[in-house]
């Protein structure tokens, strides 16, 4: 089922200070580039309680993104606190609050420990929290409240370009999904008898599978950017060293076929050739086939 989500540039134009808004939620996001938000910060939507994200350059070249995640009984007071601190260098700001303003401290404080730990399972972006807060006892209607107040976070932040929710392996719990199925389209295997790996391609992205293999040492022609994805996929342990050989610990998202031949055959690859299915069909043969 579709949601409506509603965005409204305060002054009109594209780069802009905004709101967003779901249908039938209470709830209501304010984003902000650091430039701009003392043409806002007088509004009456930082007197509230909430939860907010800070975003930046990554100190290091193998994540996009540097967050912040943060709570605040008063979202203005916190927020020119930060605006006042060096150490937090940020160009971009989102915060949520409670339209009807009945966010309690607690609430808050669930959704923050919530955020932070969804945010390190992720393994997409670099967080700066480090580990989560611990979560504070709720009633278990409350945490249903919060968790579906998390959803509509989650649907809002890529909107509003920040990505680092966006999974880049899948979990148990994404699999289990009955609200969210992954569909399967086909299974593929790497054109190589040095290595064994599968990849899946599903609404999500293109899934190398766990307990897939890869090549250790990358090739002198290897670019910049995938020297830089090997580099997180091991950092953040997705790629595990394995005798001579690295080791898929999780099922990894790669946004095309080529990023995932990448990885596996550690070189510069195609991967509409390189991953063929059990008839031995390329992903370029699947592909044409069914746009025929």
């Amino acid at each position: 089922m579709g949601k409506k989500l509603t965005v409204y540039m305060i002054d009109g134009t594209a780069y802009g200070p905004r709101f967003s808004e779901i249908g039938n939620w209470v709830g209501k996001a304010v984003y902000s580039s650091r430039s701009s938000v003392n043409k806002i910060i007088n509004r009456s939507e930082f007197d509230n309680p909430g939860i907010y994200c800070l975003k930046g350059d990554p100190r290091d070249e193998a994540f996009d993104e540097r967050i912040y995640i943060g709570e605040a009984e008063n979202i203005r007071n916190r927020l020119k606190q930060h605006l006042s601190d060096p150490n937090k260098d940020f160009k971009e700001l989102i915060f949520f609050i409670s339209k009807d303003e009945l966010l309690t401290k607690t609430q808050i404080k669930y959704l923050e420990s919530r955020l932070v730990q969804l945010a390190n399972e992720a393994k997409t972006a670099e967080i700066e929290n480090g580990n989560s807060p611990s979560l504070p006892t709720l009633h278990e209607a409350d945490i249903s409240d919060m968790e579906y107040y998390l959803e509509q976070i989650k649907l809002i932040l890529p909107v509003m370009g920040f990505q680092f929710l966006i999974s880049s392996t899948v979990n148990s719990e994404q699999k289990r999904n009955d609200n969210n199925p992954i569909e399967i389209h086909e299974l593929y295997f790497i054109k190589t008898k040095s290595f064994h790996a599968t990849m899946i391609e599903t609404d999500q992205g293109y899934i190398v599978k766990k307990g897939s293999e890869a090549k250790k040492i990358l090739s002198n022609s290897t670019t910049d950017t995938y020297r830089n994805l090997r580099r997180k996929l091991i950092e953040t342990n997705v790629l595990i060293d394995k005798n001579d050989r690295l080791v898929f610990a999780e099922d990894a998202v790669f946004n095309s076929p080529s990023a995932a031949a990448n990885m596996v055959l550690g070189r510069n690859a195609n991967g509409f050739t390189e991953w063929v299915n059990k008839n031995g069909l390329t992903f370029k043969d699947i592909q044409e086939q069914l746009n025929q």
